[in-house]
């Protein structure tokens, strides 16, 4: 925005760099909306008088090849703080004039301290300090043009970037729900105004629609927080508890400036001698969890509507992830990595903190002990629905059937059993849990 009200032309650039970030490049989903996107942008762009220049390669080097191209005189972006970004910046930084901005975050990351000046490690107390400078700043109106330079630098043509799957196109479904860009992400969150009221009631059940679906749009930059807490200024009903989960994606910036391999790494050391399955029964198992196919019903409907969609319900991504890490005893690494990849909304901050609070891991997270009772939870909080709608073979049970068919002698023929008992997994669970404890004794 601020370069865009400059004197002086604006080019406007996006680098695909996949050779900065290595193994974390951008997963499968996430190249999926990154397309259409970046078309959305293109053409904003182009009813403003501009347009979107697409280069490949490391940040520095195309950048500092535009700017030879074009003689421009700074560099301006928005700030990320995911480590290997970070190093972006600093190789950017010492060729080119570069400005950074913050915008994607209610506050800059690392600016909410404690009172002794360090950053917080808990996020209840980290919520109850960024509250207190709150609302952001009101963000800035879009310019109406933007100027245009004599000459355009060459541009590569999106097609060409293969960000969509083809052989097969295992994205079709992912059309039904989602559109990428601005538009649609302001148009979510008028939607949403009405609905945010009821949000901390809503929240928990699968099988209403109580959730924003606004994170794909957040992570990609499409919509500021500061916009969606000044927009819900205006609805009805206690907000609260949904602008704390805007909050988290905060929280979790601050938590990886900190821990930088928080992906990668147990922030409590004590895990680092957890005796996780391995071996090909243990293999066996996490690709019956990745396709939905584990014999409890909330689990799978979770995991096949990542499959189908590209999200999965909040509720139901704890449970799923639990079931990983706590019934299959399977290192939550190899679930941060299947989200990596198959979620629209993959972020590294909110993936890597949200799978280590429930592995018990992480510097603020759940006790691995406190095991989550999927049947249990889906009974609770009323999954039927959403059950019929993602894992059809259970379509004709009724309501009390469906959550656990085989405890009622009720399972199709067609949907497998359980992959392991419920009893069985927590006994299994917990003497794993004591033999850790016991070596760090």
């Amino acid at each position: 925005m601020l370069a865009a009200a400059s004197a002086g032309p604006v080019i406007p650039v996006y680098i695909l760099d996949d050779e900065t970030p290595k193994h974390r490049a951008m997963g499968a989903a996430s190249r999926w909306w990154l397309h259409h996107s970046l078309a959305s942008l293109d053409t904003a762009l182009r009813e403003k008088g501009s347009r979107l220049i697409l280069r490949r390669g490391k940040c520095d080097d195309q950048l500092a090849q535009i700017a030879e191209e074009c003689g421009a005189e700074e560099v301006h972006c928005l700030r990320h703080y995911e480590p290997w970004w970070r190093n972006a910046e600093r190789a950017v930084a010492r060729r080119l004039d570069l400005i950074c901005h913050d915008g994607n975050y209610l506050a800059p990351p690392g600016s909410v301290t404690t009172g002794t000046g360090g950053l917080y490690k808990i996020y209840t107390p980290f919520w109850r300090a960024l509250k207190e400078r709150m609302p952001p700043p009101a963000p800035s109106n879009r310019p109406r043009e933007i100027a245009a330079p004599a000459t355009w630098p060459i541009s590569d043509q999106l097609a060409d970037w293969d960000l969509l799957p083809t052989k097969p196109d295992w994205a079709l479904g992912f059309n039904h729900l989602w559109t990428p860009g601005e538009e649609r992400a302001r148009e979510r969150v008028a939607d949403f105004i009405d609905e945010a009221g009821d949000y901390d009631r809503r929240r928990n059940l699968p099988s209403e629609d109580g959730s924003s679906f606004l994170s794909p749009h957040l992570h990609f930059g499409e919509v500021s927080p500061a916009y969606i807490w000044h927009r819900l200024s205006e609805a009805s009903g206690n907000i609260d508890v949904f602008l704390s989960e805007i909050a988290w994606r905060d929280y979790a910036q601050t938590v990886i400036l900190q821990f930088p391999d928080y992906g990668a790494s147990n922030a409590r050391g004590t895990f680092d001698t957890f005796r996780w399955r391995t071996g090909s029964e243990a293999s066996a198992d996490l690709k019956a969890w990745q396709q939905g196919r584990t014999g409890y019903p909330i689990v799978d409907a979770g995991m096949r509507q990542l499959w189908a969609t590209g999200w999965m319900h909040n509720r139901v991504r704890m449970i799923a992830a639990s079931f990983l890490i706590k019934h299959l005893l399977i290192d939550w690494r190899k679930g941060e990595q299947w989200f990596w990849d198959t979620l629209v909304d993959a972020d590294y901050g909110s993936n890597s903190v949200n799978w280590q609070w429930v592995a018990g891991t992480g510097v603020d997270s759940n006790m691995f002990p406190r095991i989550m009772a999927p049947l249990t939870q889906s009974e609770k909080f009323d999954a039927a629905d959403y059950i019929r709608e993602w894992v059809p073979e259970l379509a004709a049970l009724d309501d009390r059937s469906i959550h656990d068919p085989d405890e009622v002698g009720r399972r199709p023929a067609g949907y497998l059993p359980k992959i392991i008992g419920h009893r069985e997994a927590r006994a299994r669970a917990l003497a794993a849990y004591d033999v850790m404890k016991a070596y760090d004794n």
